[in-house]
């Protein structure tokens, strides 16, 4: 009996096995709803957008500037002189 009993758990443990890499097999293929590189894209535009929207929260409202200012030359060439002070 104790021959019988290991023999049904072998072939169950077979099975098993059998049932592993016949999944592995069928692995089902992911379909992405928004592709990696239009991810890549949205990553790159809300960077840029965050940090424009810093800079004119920066300026206007903790600096007590105009918002338009931000987008000006000479306001970040000051910046960089005042940054590069020596």
């Amino acid at each position: 009996m104790a021959l019988n009993k290991n023999n049904q758990e072998a072939l169950t443990r077979e099975e098993v096995k059998q049932e592993k890499k016949s999944r592995e097999k069928k692995k089902r293929i992911r379909v992405r709803l928004i592709p990696i590189w239009l991810r890549i894209i949205i990553v790159i535009i809300l960077f840029a957008a965050s940090i424009l929207l810093g800079a004119m929260f920066g300026y206007a409202i903790m600096g007590n500037g105009k918002v338009k200012d931000v987008f000006e030359k000479s306001t970040w060439t000051h910046i960089v002189d005042l940054v590069n002070k020596e």
